[in-house]
């Protein structure tokens, strides 16, 4: 059905009807708007949300990765110290192997000398057979003894070294440099680098 049209007068009444209506006051405006907030608040979802399982469960993982850490730490500190004890076991085997005969050397040593000083103290009336025996006995006896790592120390000419050589005289001497070994008395050894015995020396002095 058309609508009717309207003349002046419906207009007139339409406008004086708006007029008439009250408008909200300023605080009723805020309740209005403080409102319609709430209504759409309460209707957007919680963004969080309470789990306590979830909470127990992190605490959880936190602490056996805790615990994995320390465990992986102790087992390392335990490697590195066997490996340290099974070192220190090595080296005193090695150094117990190569040692072990440094007694017999000591108690060999004057059989040596022994031989050096028949050799030197024989004199033209000595047989070549004799002599030579003994010399050849000295040699096996310096053999054996190269042979299992023990090596002479027979410093004459060379400068003076107190860690392998013992001096048991000065003798003043212008035709060598002032602690020069002058005199070998009686020779040192070594076994495998250690000192078994200091060579006994003659030292020169500056003269005068």
């Amino acid at each position: 059905m058309a609508k009717e049209p309207q003349t002046p007068l419906d207009d007139e009444l339409a406008r004086r009807e708006e007029e008439a209506r009250p408008e909200p006051m300023e605080g009723e405006l805020d309740d209005v708007i403080m409102a319609d907030d709430e209504a759409v608040a309460s209707e957007e979802p919680a963004l969080e949300s309470d789990n306590p399982e979830a909470d127990m469960l992190a605490a959880q993982v936190e602490e056996l990765e805790q615990s994995l850490a320390e465990a992986k730490d102790q087992a390392l500190r335990a490697a590195a110290e066997a490996q340290n004890v099974r070192r220190r076991a090595e080296q005193e085997a090695e150094k117990a192997r190569k040692f072990a005969l440094e007694r017999f050397v000591k108690e060999l040593l004057p059989v040596v000398d022994s031989l050096e000083k028949a050799l030197d103290a024989m004199g033209e009336d000595a047989s070549d057979v004799h002599r030579e025996g003994v010399a050849m006995t000295l040699k096996m006896q310096h053999d054996v003894l190269a042979k299992f790592g023990v090596e002479m120390v027979e410093p004459a000419g060379e400068p003076f070294d107190p860690q392998f050589h013992e001096a048991m005289a000065m003798v003043p001497n212008p035709e060598l440099e002032p602690n020069s070994v002058m005199e070998v008395i009686q020779k040192g050894y070594l076994l495998n680098g250690r000192l078994v015995r200091p060579a006994m020396v003659v030292v020169s002095q500056a003269a005068g």
